[in-house]
């Protein structure tokens, strides 16, 4: 039997044992279902985009991608210390400008073809010069993440060298973000813009195949160079509904989910199920549209974050599962991290008062919210407290709501004429990644970035481009809580809430942990 018609199988046993759930009305049990051993069938909260890690933002979609690609370089285990990947070892030049890597021998793609420094050039070059042919396969959303990469080239078959235009203290993090896995060139050369439906990498599982809407199925690489995977399948089953996603998994249809609703946790906190946790650099905020309507004013902005209760949100909706927001940074980059920045207290009187001050009272607001996506828990509950909330002080808040691929496709080109404020979460791998790519003036949607609420402060532009060329950390890290501080006070966004991750897998499924990174390695994963 092969591993598609394995994974078929359980993707019918898993429907089946739900629907009979469901129809005898009975409480769904693991016992209902058995998957078959050898094949992981993950619960995803959404359909990934793409399978073109240079062509995709989402930690959703990246989740499938870390076990189809690898990198030069990765994030350490249980961190997000840089560590060698495809390339054994790397030399940066005194001035900070030049990265050589060697990279490992004998390393195939699944395609047969062999991963070189020649097919290292092609993975930048595509995304960064428009004059490469295969250019037009993108767009390249997170380009901006080795925007300062002037030249990549070929030294010998197994070294390349990338020259800086200036130096950029995140370029090796940045390298080890999903953005920077690689492709096999011949296999874009052959799909073109259809690549990221015929995915082809280095790593541990080889894509098998695409049902859309129902599944993303791959299989354990047999001439893979490392340590072999633990399973023999992995079947990503898009699911968006959480609660459907909870049903499934009491029934037996999935073997691991993503993003437990906090309200779910304690149904698997028992025999049969494991609940791991993972704090990492989560932000969950509120984008407002800083360019037009009633959030162009700062003070309403301000009265947005002092009229919502976000002590109530992490609490009572996030069942503790996460920290009120002090700003765009997380903590969990301490050393980059503004511990004297408080949160915005609930303070319902004062948003009046800033409402009134600013003449915006009964001012009336277009909220885009998800169903559900990276990093967001509970989307929709969350969304709907904020609005009582901002309804209390005198706003007047219409939601719309939107399924989380089709979200991103409204949100992300910009809310000018479109929305007030949009959820958004960023699970991110540097203290530079979210407000250069969100918070500076030339990060505005129409020149690349996801600055989608057109924030634009000249001083934050000038720390932030301080920050990155910075070679002391301690000179990134007092431009980084300088820039904080701006921030918080000028209140581009909501701060809502710092998360910790979580999943939960059945007792059949061994050898799991999440990362720091947020991101979902399951090549040592064993499912008996």
């Amino acid at each position: 039997m092969t591993l598609l018609t394995l994974a078929r199988r359980s993707l019918f046993a898993a429907a089946a044992s739900a629907a009979l759930a469901t129809g005898m009305g009975l409480a769904p049990t693991a016992s209902l279902a058995q998957t078959p051993p050898g094949v992981l069938i993950v619960g995803q909260i959404a359909e990934p985009k793409s399978l073109d890690p240079a062509a995709v933002t989402a930690v959703n979609d990246f989740r499938i991608l870390v076990n189809i690609y690898e990198g030069l370089v990765q994030y350490a285990p249980g961190t997000l210390e840089v560590e060698p990947g495809l390339a054994e070892s790397w030399e940066v030049s005194d001035d900070g400008t030049e990265y050589t890597f060697k990279l490992r021998e004998g390393v195939m793609f699944h395609d047969g073809t062999p991963f070189n420094a020649d097919a290292v050039k092609f993975n930048f070059d595509r995304m960064l010069n428009e004059d490469h042919p295969f250019h037009n396969t993108g767009p390249f959303p997170l380009a901006f993440f080795f925007s300062s990469v002037a030249s990549t080239e070929v030294v010998d078959d197994l070294t390349v060298k990338f020259t800086l235009n200036e130096p950029y203290a995140p370029f090796l993090s940045n390298l080890a973000y999903p953005t920077g896995l690689i492709v096999s060139p011949a296999a874009v050369e052959a799909n073109g813009a259809d690549f990221g439906r015929n995915p082809v990498g280095t790593g541990p599982f080889k894509f098998a195949e695409w049902r859309s809407n129902e599944a993303v199925v791959i299989e354990k690489n047999p001439d893979y160079y490392g340590e072999a995977a633990g399973t023999d399948a992995v079947v990503f089953r898009p699911i968006t509904d959480a609660n459907t996603r909870v049903a499934e998994m009491l029934s037996g249809g999935i073997d691991m989910m993503v993003e437990v609703p906090p309200t779910a946790l304690s149904e698997f906190r028992g025999e049969g199920y494991s609940v791991v946790e993972q704090a990492g650099p989560h932000v969950w905020f509120l984008i407002l549209n800083a360019k037009e309507g009633p959030f162009a004013d700062k003070l309403v902005r301000q009265a947005a974050n002092y009229a919502i209760n976000k002590e109530a949100i992490v609490n009572d909706v996030l069942e503790g599962t996460a920290e009120v927001a002090a700003g765009p940074t997380p903590p969990a980059f301490a050393w980059a991290y503004d511990e004297s920045l408080e949160p915005y207290p609930y303070d319902p009187e004062k948003a009046k008062e800033l409402l009134a001050e600013a003449g915006a009272e009964g001012a009336e607001l277009t909220f885009y919210v998800t169903e559900g996506g990276s990093g967001m828990l509970d989307p929709i509950p969350m969304g709907t407290a904020i609005q009582a909330n901002l309804n209390a002080v005198g706003f007047d808040v219409k939601i719309e709501t939107y399924e989380w691929n089709t979200f991103l496709g409204e949100v992300n080109p910009g809310l000018e004429g479109k929305a007030d404020m949009a959820e958004m979460a960023w699970m991110t791998n540097d203290p530079d990644t979210l407000p250069y790519l969100a918070l500076r003036t030339d990060a505005w949607p129409d020149q690349g970035g996801f600055n989608s609420g057109y924030y634009s402060n000249p001083e934050v532009d000038e720390l932030l481009e301080k920050a990155r060329v910075a070679t002391s950390q301690d000179e990134r890290a007092t431009l980084y809580k300088e820039m904080q501080a701006i921030v918080q006070d000028d209140a581009p966004w909501v701060f809502v809430a710092n998360w910790k991750q979580n999943a939960v897998t059945t007792d059949r499924v061994e050898n799991f942990t999440l990362e720091p990174s947020f991101l979902l390695d399951l090549s040592g994963v064993v499912k008996n």
